[in-house]
């Protein structure tokens, strides 16, 4: 298969216009299309791609993804144009990374926390990674609020208190026992000085207690600890999702410009690597809460601060 260059440039021209929902629509479309103009079942499409005709129906339904190879499968069965494989292989990638601006998410919205309790809600396991705060299910409100209102593109100032309490009310969540959470934190993340010392001492508490939960793991990672791998951002895995629609997992990345929703399974593979390095870096059980009172001593320690 050949790609022209001229071919992919118009490609993600659309593929920015459209976003994620459209591209998952547009791409169902156009393989139903091509076995159809190929003359093919949906039986015999699946032998020659190597998956189920129920797979094949739910594909064309947008309510599953092709894999990488049986796009490519799809597309040498149904003898589809290079141009149109290429094509394919645009509007899968944007469906399996889905880029959402702040500005746009922002936009009218207020903020994310519902949709992000709505997919919490449909993963029966959680696995979160941060660098350099806090975890948001473990925020305590006043270091939530801070965060807000230091964030890059802005909350609306009304919209500030909505958004700390519906970040408060996702953590209910962590009290549920057919729940499981996984946090892995650096040490540097708790230091952090994003709010008051007042603030970060009650941080510090709240991530103690969240620990003692029988479904909640808490692995930090010390500053002293030689690194064995480099994640630059913080992620969220969300795994066994219940949902016939969801995928198997699903990654979520916050950066400075937008938030990433990530589902190809090539990708999640990735992250499940770097998580398992990452946790192997941790430390658990009373090495952990040894290591929050040294935080917590040395911010007592800090010039008093006027409580704002």
């Amino acid at each position: 298969m050949t790609h022209d260059d001229s071919h992919r440039v118009s490609v993600v021209v659309v593929v920015s216009r459209e976003g994620g929902f459209g591209n998952r629509l547009r791409l169902a479309a156009e393989l139903r299309r091509l076995r159809e103009r190929a003359g093919l079942s949906g039986r015999r499409l699946a032998e020659y791609v190597g998956i189920s005709q129920s797979k094949v129906s739910r594909i064309e339904a947008s309510t599953a993804l092709p894999t990488r190879p049986e796009l490519t499968a799809w597309a040498e069965a149904t003898d589809a144009p290079d141009e149109t494989a290429a094509m394919l292989h645009v509007l899968a990638d944007s469906v399996y990374t889905d880029v959402r601006p702040w500005s746009t998410v922002l936009l009218g919205h207020g903020d994310l926390q519902n949709d992000i309790q709505r997919l919490e809600q449909r993963a029966r396991v959680k696995l979160v990674y941060e660098p350099s705060i806090v975890p948001g299910l473990l925020q305590v409100a006043g270091y939530a609020r801070r965060l807000f209102e230091v964030f890059e593109h802005g909350y609306a100032p009304q919209d500030v208190a909505q958004a700390v309490a519906s970040r408060v009310e996702r953590q209910a969540a962590l009290y549920d026992p057919a729940q499981r959470f996984e946090f892995v934190v650096t040490e540097a993340a708790l230091r952090l000085r994003l709010a008051p010392v007042h603030v970060l001492l009650a941080q510090l508490d709240r991530i103690g207690s969240v620990a003692s939960l029988g479904n909640v793991s808490l692995g930090l990672i010390p500053l002293s600890t030689p690194v064995t791998t480099y994640v630059p951002h913080g992620f969220v895995i969300f795994d066994e999702l219940t949902e016939p629609s969801d995928p198997a997992t699903l990654i979520m990345v916050e950066t400075v410009h937008a938030n990433l929703t990530i589902t190809d399974p090539a990708d999640v593979a990735v992250y499940r690597r770097q998580w398992a390095r990452l946790r192997k870096q941790a430390t658990y059980g009373d090495a952990a809460r040894d290591l929050l009172a040294e935080i917590a001593t040395a911010l007592r320690d800090l010039p008093t601060e006027p409580v704002s």
